[in-house]
């Protein structure tokens, strides 16, 4: 994968704005994102992932700030001028031609010589491995050769920046994620920068270098997938990533080698001071499967408390339980099914014992 901000600069979003008339859908985004990197922007519906690729297609103009691509402002320029190409979600084949008419396509518009078309265009399907099917229609071809005849069409013209917007949402789970691997494997060899919109966090987290994390239009963190999960910066990030339990308190210890949340349920511990303020209101959040869970008392003397089991569900790879703690909390904990025969004496009902290490929990500010 690439490494996180090589380069850092290619690609430069300033204080990017969009309004549509009262509405702000990108609230003075800037980002720095390097060459050959590929960059995911990560939310939900509506937080403005998706208009903000528009700006850097082209295709919606800024209503104020500046879009820099290697060192060039390119945010006035119109689409078919700007050294981008953009691949659809549903990829937009033409279903009249064959598949290498497709990829052929844009470099016969750009008037590109006919033995400079032939060698690129058969380049490109090479790439993709789909050479055998070159006099293939597109509907003759899987879901996951489709996408990869468009990413072969995105490429034939050698963008500087290449754009997808939910690449693989067309396409069920398995083929999605055998398709993942395939496409930054691709996007490497050729070495092209790309920004990538898309709502599944596991899309991102596998295929980004980085991700930003957008909600209402504003970028709330930028980092690796693993800055993202292990240590996000507020509760929208953390609760949006992953799964995670959220325990509301208040700084009752704060020294700089530990600090101590006081819950509804309880003390906890964290192994290293935050320079906060007694008393101010936090947040402790803890991964599920950070916690440990057992019918017996742990030896540990801290992060340590109980209740009552009230779901169970079985993922192959893990059991994820529902514990229903003594204030009322319902706290979720995975364990993973490290043996093919393991079979856990927790059931229904039972009264468990729960706790995590010092290191576990991230102290967010309210």
């Amino acid at each position: 994968m690439t490494q996180p901000g090589a380069q850092a600069g290619y690609l430069v979003t300033e204080k990017l704005v969009k309004r549509f008339d009262d509405a702000v859908a990108v609230d003075e985004v800037s980002l720095s994102i390097g060459k050959g990197e590929i960059f995911a922007l990560l939310g939900s519906s509506g937080c403005g992932k998706s208009t903000l690729l528009r700006m850097l297609a082209g295709f919606e103009k800024p209503t104020s700030g500046r879009i820099l691509l290697g060192g060039q402002d390119v945010a006035a320029m119109a689409p078919y001028d700007r050294p981008v190409n953009m691949m659809f979600q549903s990829y937009a084949l033409f279903p009249h031609l064959n598949i290498w008419e497709n990829v052929a396509f844009g470099l016969k518009r750009e008037g590109l010589p006919k033995d400079d078309i032939q060698k690129r265009t058969d380049e490109m399907l090479a790439l993709v491995q789909l050479m055998p099917y070159a006099k293939r229609k597109p509907h003759q071809l899987s879901g996951g050769q489709q996408q990869r005849v468009a990413l072969a069409r995105s490429l034939a013209k050698k963008p500087k920046l290449l754009l997808l917007d939910e690449p693989l949402g067309a396409l069920d789970k398995k083929l999605r994620e055998q398709t993942q691997f395939e496409l930054v494997n691709i996007i490497e060899q050729v070495g092209v920068t790309v920004v990538m919109v898309t709502h599944d966090q596991e899309e991102a987290m596998t295929m980004a270098s980085r991700i930003a994390i957008m909600s209402k239009g504003r970028v709330l963190q930028v980092g690796t997938p693993e800055e993202i999960y292990e240590h996000p910066r507020n509760k929208f990030v953390a609760d949006f990533i992953g799964n995670v339990n959220l325990f509301s308190g208040q700084i009752s210890v704060d020294e700089a080698d530990h600090c101590v949340v006081t819950t509804a349920l309880g003390d906890m511990h964290v192994g290293h001071g935050i320079s906060g303020t007694l008393n101010m209101p936090v947040s402790l959040a803890v991964r599920p499967e950070k916690i440990e869970i057992s019918k017996n008392r742990p030896d540990a003397n801290t992060n340590v408390f109980s209740g009552q089991v009230k779901e169970i569900a079985y993922f192959g790879s893990y059991n994820t339980y529902i514990v229903k703690a003594s204030d009322g909390t319902k706290v979720k904990i995975t364990e993973a099914n490290t043996s093919r025969h393991e079979l856990s004496d927790i059931t229904w009902e039972d009264t468990v014992f729960f706790w995590w290490g010092d290191s576990a929990g991230v102290v967010l500010r309210d």
